[in-house]
């Protein structure tokens, strides 16, 4: 016989927590009720939910301090928590989410809304426990999806702005007031030599953040963001994200992975630059901007003095190579963009 999903609901107003237990019964879930945090805190360990829904508002321990003792427990971070509430303020909100909730319906509640709630949340962590439960691997996938589920909660109801092409976001020297995420278009990132000379360091996608490094140092930007072209960008304020970093463990070891990365690529492109010939570093540009995620090939489309300064050479010699790799027939070009049209071949000058 298969096993009922087990839900625990802390909910320290006795009609609303026997409704809600009756209606979940009828769904076809196991239920267990506490009518306050502690309570509800010491009926884990015995009952071992799937799945807890809590209130906020609660004497003894409220639903706030609740999120907060599990998810600093390894053995209970990464059960699906849902808040139930009357508490309708964004801040509100904000907070329960940044904590690492779930997701946070708002009493009173539509029940299939509440019943479809708890089926998602338990078929995601269905899907983690397949990994492998024991494993250091999945502790870690759940807490990164957690950071980047209170990063998303970060950029509700945030300042938009629409950039042109060639407009900067900011630039270097500027102060660091706030973080940016990149809802689409496609951002670079450029560092300036004292010759007034323009070196590419990053080109930055939709979904990403960027910015956070001089947030984090609280000092100067240290290169310009630039719009390549008609982009959307989402404004955070520094101290919100400073907060978020402060409070949640989840994001600040997602970002000392950000730095780390941020290290690695720069170390890895002064390397280049230093040893490796002009026509392969061409050539592994044209691979990282030619290749999705999944591995297919996209038009790339870029102007000509932005390649040669990721490329670290002059346009001229830039313009020379990709004639070159034109008539070898590694790529084709139309004006702007350039398509792949032999990745193997290109995929070997890179590892050559």
């Amino acid at each position: 016989m298969k096993q009922k999903p087990k839900i625990l609901i802390i909910e320290d107003n006795l009609e609303i927590r026997e409704n809600t237990a009756e209606i979940l019964m009828l769904a076809g879930f196991e239920i267990d009720v506490a009518e306050n945090g502690k309570l509800g805190i010491k009926k884990i360990d015995s009952f071992g939910p799937d799945l807890i829904i809590c209130d906020i508002m609660m004497p003894e321990l409220d639903g706030y301090g609740v999120l907060n003792i599990l998810s600093r427990n390894p053995d209970t971070a990464s059960i699906p928590f849902i808040f139930l509430t009357a508490k309708s303020e964004r801040a509100d909100f904000r907070k329960g989410m940044n904590l690492g909730a779930d997701d946070y319906i708002i009493k009173p509640f539509d029940e299939s809304d509440l019943i479809q709630s708890i089926e998602v949340r338990l078929e995601r962590s269905k899907k983690l426990q397949k990994l492998n439960s024991n494993s250091n691997d999945l502790h870690e996938f759940v807490n990164d999806t957690k950071a980047i589920q209170a990063l998303n909660n970060l950029c509700i109801d945030r300042k938009e702005k629409k950039y042109s092409a060639k407009e900067p976001i900011f630039r270097e020297g500027d102060y660091a007031n706030y973080l940016y995420f990149l809802k689409s278009g496609c951002i670079k990132c450029v560092k300036t030599d004292n010759y007034g000379k323009e070196f590419v360091t990053e080109l930055i996608y939709p979904s990403s953040y960027f910015g956070y490094i001089a947030l984090l140092e609280d000092g100067e930007q240290s290169e310009s963001a630039i719009a390549m072209e008609s982009s959307e960008v989402t404004i955070i304020p520094k101290d919100d994200f400073k907060k978020l970093v402060q409070t949640n463990r989840d994001v600040a070891v997602q970002f000392i992975k950000k730095l780390a990365g941020n290290v690695r690529k720069k170390e890895e492109q002064l390397l280049q630059l230093a040893y490796t010939p002009v026509r392969e570093r061409v050539a592994a540009i044209l691979v990282k901007l030619g290749k999705n995620e999944d591995g297919s090939l996209k038009t790339i489309s870029v102007m000509r003095e932005d390649l040669a300064n990721m490329a670290g050479t002059a346009k001229e010699s830039l313009i020379r190579i990709l004639s070159e790799m034109k008539k070898d027939g590694l790529i084709s070009i139309s004006g702007r963009t350039i398509e792949i049209e032999n990745l193997v071949e290109l995929e070997g000058l890179v590892l050559s």
